[in-house]
Formats: structure tokens, C-alpha cells, sequence
């Protein structure tokens, strides 16, 4: 987006979207301009390419005519696109240059990134995006933010480490049901089928712990 150089020549950046349909009742210009920071969007509203629509007249009332020659539709179908197209791109950049000049009512320049946006996204004072220039309001009440964020994810660590300190993490847990399968969580009993999970031994022989269910001690083989 911009203003036009040399008269065949139009100066513009891609922040658009081309809408422009070349045939049919709905042949026209539309151009859609994004600010290339929030991607907000202003239109250019659209604008009739009346070559095209008047083509599909002629082309109806050819074909439609009475007593007419078989190829005669066919010709004039052909003259009409012809002369679509000849004129499309000549009147679509006329139709392009008057959106850039309206779109630039509407967005800016930032002077260092160059990227176009709007009002919104505009710090005027600087001459720069808000991406280049914040607002410093916004910006203090942002780090204010995390800073009470890094603090209280900070502080709950501390918390979770001192209530670590009372979970018991020697004692074997029986994760699966004895009876049935089910995952038990370290349940004393299952919450699927309601029975009593076995909590591990001692062995008789060796003194070693044993694993709930064992028939015999995995360090000495004695049988439990």
C-alpha cells in the first residue's frame, strides 16, 4: 500500500487481498487491506466492472436471438470475452490505485519495521508500530503481571516440595488389582470390584521386602 510513482507504475506492500471477479453479473473490484500487526481488516467496498456485465448482456440477446445463424452465438461469445479481457487488467490497476489512496486513510507506516497498521496498533507520538514502540502504560501493567506470576508459580514449588515431604515414597503400592485388573492407584481397596489389595511383606528368611502376591522372596527364594 502506498502512493502511485510513475503513471504506469502502483507502489503498494502485499498487506491486501484481491476479491475481484473478472465475468458474470457479479464482475467487479473489491480489495480487502489487513494491518500486518493485528490483522484487522478494512474493505474497499466494491466496484462494478460494467465491461464484463454489459459482455454478458450482449451474449444473452446473441444467443436468445431468433433465426440466427448457429455460429453467430458463438462469435459474439468470443468478441465479448475478448473484450473482457482486454480491458480487465487496465481497469482493475484504476480500480487498485483508488483503494490504496482510500486504505491509506486508514493505516499507517511504521518508520522502522515499515510494516503498514492501524490506528490502533500506531504509537503517533513515535512514528512507529506499537510492535516498535509500545505503550509503556501497557507494558509496565503486563510485567507487573508476570512478575506476581513467576513469584506465585515460585512460591507454590516451595509448597509442593514441603508437602512432598510427607508423601510416602518407600513403601511399595499395588497399581493393579490382585482379583480383577483394575488400575488402583495405590488403593488399600480396588475401586472396581471392592477387594482388599495385599500390602507387601516382610521376608521371613532374609528380612527383604516382599512384593504383594509373591509366592516366594525374590532375593532369597524362600518361599511366603
Amino acid at each position: 500500500m502506498g502512493g502511485s510513482g510513475m503513471a504506469d507504475t502502483l507502489w503498494f506492500s502485499n498487506n491486501h487481498r484481491d476479491y475481484s471477479v473478472t465475468y458474470g453479473n457479479d464482475a467487479g473490484f473489491e480489495f480487502e487491506f489487513y494491518c500486518q500487526r493485528c490483522n484487522d481488516t478494512w474493505r474497499s467496498g466494491f466496484e462494478p466492472y460494467r465491461t464484463a456485465r454489459a459482455a454478458g448482456w450482449i451474449r444473452r440477446a446473441a444467443n436468445m436471438a431468433s433465426g440466427a445463424a448457429s455460429s453467430v452465438g458463438w462469435d459474439v461469445a468470443q468478441g465479448v470475452d475478448g473484450l473482457v479481457e482486454s480491458g480487465w487488467h487496465k481497469a482493475r490497476d484504476a480500480s487498485f490505485k483508488k483503494s490504496i489512496e482510500a486504505a491509506a486513510e486508514h493505516f499507517h507506516r511504521c518508520a522502522r519495521c515499515a510494516y503498514y497498521v492501524c490506528e490502533r496498533c500506531f504509537n503517533a507520538d513515535r512514528g512507529l508500530c506499537t510492535s516498535c514502540a509500545p505503550d509503556l502504560a501497557s507494558e509496565v501493567e503486563s510485567a507487573r503481571i508476570h512478575g506476581q506470576v513467576d513469584a506465585a508459580t515460585s512460591r507454590a514449588r516451595d509448597v509442593g516440595a514441603a508437602m512432598a515431604a510427607e508423601v510416602d515414597v518407600t513403601t511399595q503400592k499395588q497399581l493393579v488389582c490382585l482379583s480383577c485388573g483394575h488400575e488402583t492407584h495405590g488403593a488399600k481397596f480396588c475401586p472396581e470390584c471392592g477387594a482388599k489389595q495385599n500390602a507387601p511383606g516382610t521376608c521371613g528368611g532374609c528380612g527383604v521386602q516382599v512384593p504383594a502376591g509373591s509366592k516366594f522372596c525374590p532375593e532369597c527364594g524362600a518361599p511366603q
